[in-house]
């Protein structure tokens, strides 16, 4: 049997804009129109300011993440990996590729989900939507049932450093894999930012798809600069024709 290539894909905040959550560092990013909201997701002041903790639970309650649903680019990389040897390395944490039908064995969260909680004393999980349940009927820093310990996202926060099993998976398939595609990320954000340059010292082709410029605009064999949502079907058409 003949083997397939692999085929790595870093996917940033900009695959999921068109679903309506919006990117960070872009343009129109929430960085841009409210630079205080970054606090909001940063460990030291949401440890430490209960008021940071209420405005992050209404920030989570308002944002829709958890009712979003995955748009055409999301996809076509459930497309790509039901014909191709595909690992999809993700810095976002909406759950939307696992949402449009990508298996979890297929996907590696670089930045964790903000579809549960973990207290940070016991370090217990528990769903977001619980806890929002609970912001909803008037609980506005809802406690850890378990131990009455912060409830935070079971996400990276800005002051917080990923898990470095998960970095060294997505080192081991930036190495491993034949072609590396980078979707909607800036690609300045490290570690996560080191994966193309990885792929492209160990032999592998790179396409990067992205409204902005990136660093590695140079180095990419294709730079493709339309909507994801138009764009990522046409590539992943040409790649499994």
């Amino acid at each position: 049997m003949t083997r397939r290539p692999l085929i790595a894909v870093l996917t940033g905040a900009g695959i999921s804009t068109d679903s309506g959550i919006p990117d960070y560092r872009g343009p129109n990013g929430l960085w841009q129109r409210d630079p205080k909201a970054q606090e909001l997701v940063t460990l030291g002041p949401y440890l430490a300011d209960e008021d940071v903790r209420r405005r992050a639970w209404l920030m989570r309650r308002d944002a829709g993440a958890l009712t979003a649903e995955p748009n055409a680019g999301h996809r076509a990389l459930v497309e790509l990996a039901a014909r191709l040897p595909v690992r999809v390395l993700t810095q976002n944490v909406d759950g939307l590729h696992q949402r449009a039908g990508l298996p979890d064995r297929k996907v590696l969260e670089l930045h964790g989900s903000a579809r549960r909680v973990q207290c940070v004393r016991c370090r217990r999980y528990g769903e977001m939507s619980a806890a929002l349940a609970r912001v909803a009927a008037g609980e506005d820093d809802p406690p850890c049932r378990e131990c009455g310990g912060i409830l935070k996202p079971a996400t990276v926060m800005f002051g917080e450093r990923l898990d470095p099993e998960v970095i060294g998976k997505a080192e081991a398939v930036a190495r491993a894999c034949e072609l590396f595609i980078a979707v909607g990320s800036t690609l300045q954000v490290h570690p996560a930012a080191l994966l193309p340059q990885i792929a492209v010292e160990s032999g592998a082709r790179l396409i990067i798809v992205n409204a902005e410029p990136t660093p590695y605009d140079p180095v990419a064999d294709q730079v493709l600069r339309e909507p994801i949502s138009s764009a990522l079907p046409a590539l992943v058409a040409t790649l499994t024709e």
